[in-house]
């Protein structure tokens, strides 16, 4: 009888545990079976609402085979997991799905990499089925933080170390693949997920580089080793495929924890590492997102903007990097941030270096502190750099913008500059700004073609360009010089004229030029008088070198290309003449190199000017004087005077008519149709503006000192307000002979100016006195209107410095209707 009952209790039994039962055998060795398998899958696909109670007693005899470490039926278990999970897909699968996971996370969970392996080859088979709905309440917290775990597996063997870290990368990428597309795994990118995935695929990147480095490069896909097998080219396809699935919002979670990353492990010098995940980065994201980056490595060079040079150099060229690949995309409204930004910190970096040079005799010895200077000067190299390619990539029409802007902030006399408080790094500070500024916009320029002169040189660019070419350094007035060529030479001529020399047959060059246009025209009517000032003002520098005679005759043959009809050539004989003469006379005690090279100057542009206009008379007029110079005065060609140790003469006789181009000659040469030859016997003499008579060679230091000076200068001496009135004075004021005809003289000299004189000439001369006129007014304006009191302080000038005097709220006097 007992044996009855016993026997009647087995198929008593569920459907669904006996069908569950029957695919495991009795030795694991024989693997699951087959027929037992299509059963089971039959009777889920039939009734689905059995899933959930067949995943739940698979996961507890699977959770039994693990206690026990019975690991084959563990293998069993999860395959016929794994083809249930292919085979259904009704409603119901949600709660097989929880048993599933459930049992994917006991394995992971344990020590065995074995067992971890497989469970991570689970839930990537999971990963890859769509689902027709999705989950509200499914959550990947767990599996993002244990296969991250894996990624930084320490294993002592090495191969099973791999093992575990690629199965720790395919786990992340399955879970990335899982949740991105769901709306309702949005927690994803929620910081506290993207701190543990974002630096386990950095890590593997980063372990394949240090192979690199150490001479043991690790084997790349496909190359005796499967690609997927390879933990770096693994972890870099993930971090692609996360990446290109970021939307706008998420950037910045994305991209933060690749920064921490690279600051933990002080990645950023060398910085190799950190190049090349931003240009994975940079070319994975949508391009509509490259700004959001460059703005997160902006944010973060400011929050590095205390630490080591080659810290800061490494993310500036990360920087450089980052912009280069946006530029051929869109950037938005980051392109003046970026420059704004690089300027700061340009600033900053000449601080840090003045700040060292300083110290010099502290307790640091000299040597430590010249290599922070050079370090310094790795900062600042790398940030021109940066300033220069992202420019030059824009499109004409930003780079216009950012020639401007640049401009704005390099220090000069006139002009506003509120970033670049240069009052405090003084002299050589300001210097090395300006030198690094226009270095910058010297890139920038580069290659850019403009329709019109007008739009590539407007006057808030001219106007301060050419002040800066006043000023008392050669190496400034050099690199104002290619930056007008960068903008005015439009067909790239300036290598076929490089170098100042006689040509002897300029035909030869095979010189590109179009017809001048009316806008071109314009642009010389109004702004050529200044162009030719500037050129003679440069040639007259006494600290002028071979580079400066140089770049000024490819300025002037530059022009003659680009710019010059016959009005402009004309105008450009009379400045060659006007040189000429300028240093004859020496007025100015010029030394005698400045003399034979301005002469030599003169010489090789004639040459090139006469052979431009294809005029034979002049050719030959040209070539007479040249000739001469070369057989009783070499020391006025520019192949003699150049060399060195060139023997110079103990003056220069203006009476030897022959060795001198003449005015009059050149005149009748020109007598012919198309030239107005009757200008060359007007002299070319350059109008004095108040820039020069002021605060010419000096730099933007110096301006609040000049301002007071010229205050205190322009106010009469007390003693002579109080000048003794006698009998002689009095007669000298009665009698007005003697002034009548200085007044008449002058009357007629002026009559005779506005006659003769070209329109350009008047209307510099004009101009000149309405600028006069409207800095004097601005002097007396700043002097008579002052800011009312504040509590704050109140800055007043004092020695060229300011200061800040705080005024007590009691002792300030308000009207009477502010008061109540």
């Amino acid at each position: 009888m007992p044996a009855g009952v016993c026997g009647c209790c087995g198929p008593l039994r569920p459907r669904y545990k006996r069908l569950v039962d029957n695919i495991f055998p009795e030795d694991p060795k024989d693997g699951l079976s087959k027929s037992d398998m299509e059963k089971l899958t039959f009777y889920a696909v039939s009734a689905p609402e059995k899933l959930d109670r067949i995943g739940a007693y698979l996961a507890e005899r699977l959770s039994r085979d693990v206690v026990r470490h019975r690991y084959g039926y563990v293998v069993i278990a999860m395959e016929a997991l794994d083809q249930l999970l292919m085979a259904c897909h009704s409603q119901s699968i949600k709660p097989f799905v929880e048993s599933f996971l459930h049992m994917v996370a006991k394995l992971l969970e344990s020590r065995e990499p074995d067992l971890q392996v497989l469970g991570t080859n689970s839930f990537v088979k999971f990963a890859n089925i769509e689902e027709d709905t999705p989950s509200y309440h499914r959550r990947y917290d767990f599996f993002v933080s244990q296969f991250s775990a894996m990624c930084h597996s320490t294993h002592e063997d090495a191969e099973t170390r791999t093992r575990i870290r690629v199965a720790g990368i395919k786990g992340l990428q399955g879970v990335v693949r899982k949740t991105v597309n769901d709306e309702l795994q949005a927690i994803i990118w929620e910081p506290q997920h993207m701190d543990k995935l974002i630096p386990s695929m950095l890590f593997n990147m980063q372990d394949s580089e240090d192979l690199d480095r150490a001479g043991h490069p690790s084997t790349p896909s496909g190359a005796g080793q499967d690609g997927e097998e390879n933990p770096a080219a693994l972890a870099e396809s993930c971090f692609r495929e996360l990446l290109g699935r970021a939307a706008y919002g998420n950037m910045n979670n994305a991209v933060r924890p690749v920064l921490v990353h690279l600051d933990n492990h002080h990645l950023w010098d060398p910085n190799e590492f950190a190049v090349s995940c931003f240009r994975i980065i940079m070319y994975s994201i949508q391009a509509q997102h490259s700004h959001h980056v460059i703005q997160q490595v902006l944010n973060h060079l400011d929050t590095h903007n205390k630490t080591t040079p080659r810290v800061r150099a490494g993310i500036v060229q990360v920087l450089l990097e980052t912009v280069a690949i946006a530029a051929k995309g869109s950037v938005g409204p980051t392109v003046l941030e970026v420059f704004n930004t690089l300027l700061k910190h340009l600033r900053m970096s000449v601080d840090f270096e003045l700040g060292e040079s300083s110290r010099r005799n502290s307790s640091a010895s000299a040597s430590s502190v010249r290599g922070k200077e050079s370090e310094e000067r790795i900062v600042q190299n790398a940030i021109i750099q940066t300033i220069g390619f992202f420019g030059g990539n824009l499109p004409d029409y930003q780079r216009a913008e950012v020639m401007m802007f640049i401009m704005g902030k390099v220090p000069v006399y006139g002009t506003p500059c509120h970033t670049l408080d240069t009052v405090k790094i003084g002299h050589q500070g300001t210097k090395r700004i300006q030198t690094m500024l226009l270095s910058s916009l010297i890139m920038v320029t580069s290659g850019f073609k403009s329709k019109s002169m007008a739009a590539a040189l407007p006057p808030p660019f001219l106007d301060p360009l050419f002040s800066i070419s006043l000023m008392e350094d050669s190496e400034l007035r050099q690199l104002v010089l290619e930056i007008l060529h960068n903008i005015i030479d439009r067909h790239d001529n300036r290598a076929k004229l490089r170098g100042i020399r006689i040509i002897p047959n300029v035909a030869a060059l095979k010189i590109k030029r179009e017809k001048i246009s009316k806008q071109d025209v314009a642009f010389m009517k109004k702004h050529g008088q200044q162009l030719y000032r500037h050129i003679y003002l440069g040639c007259k520098e006494e600290d002028n070198v071979h580079k400066n005679f140089e770049l000024l005759f490819t300025t002037l043959a530059i022009l003659t290309i680009e710019l010059a009809n016959e009005e402009v050539v004309i105008d450009l004989i009379r400045l060659s003449v006007a040189l000429q003469d300028m240093v004859l006379a020496n007025e100015e005690n010029m030394p005698m190199i400045i003399r034979c090279g301005v002469n030599a100057l003169v010489a090789a542009y004639l040459n090139f000017l006469s052979q431009m206009i294809a005029n034979p008379p002049f050719c030959q007029h040209v070539s007479k004087v040249i000739e001469l110079r070369n057989m009783d005065a070499p020391y006025l060609l520019p192949e003699h005077i150049f060399r060195d140790k060139c023997p110079l003469p103990e003056s220069l006789d203006k009476e030897d008519r022959l060795l001198y181009f003449q005015t009059s000659d050149m005149a009748e040469c020109l007598a012919g149709p198309g030239y107005n030859a009757d200008r060359l016997s007007i002299p070319y003499i350059p109008q004095v503006t108040d820039e020069d008579r002021l605060t010419r060679r000096k730099s933007f230091v110096d301006t609040v000192s000049i301002g007071m000076d010229i205050v205190s200068n322009s106010l009469p001496d007390k003693s002579q307000l109080a000048e003794e009135i006698t009998f002689e004075t009095l007669k000298k004021a009665i009698d007005t002979t003697g002034l009548e005809e200085q007044e008449r003289e002058k009357r007629r000299q002026v009559m005779e100016k506005f006659q003769k004189a070209p329109f350009e000439e008047i209307a510099a001369h004009c101009e000149s006195k309405a600028n006069m006129l409207h800095d004097r007014l601005a002097q007396i304006f700043e002097l008579t209107i002052r800011p009312p009191p504040s509590p704050s302080g109140v800055v007043s000038i004092s020695a060229g410095h300011t200061q800040h005097q705080s005024v007590p709220v009691y002792e300030m006097k308000f009207p009477d209707l502010c008061v109540y």
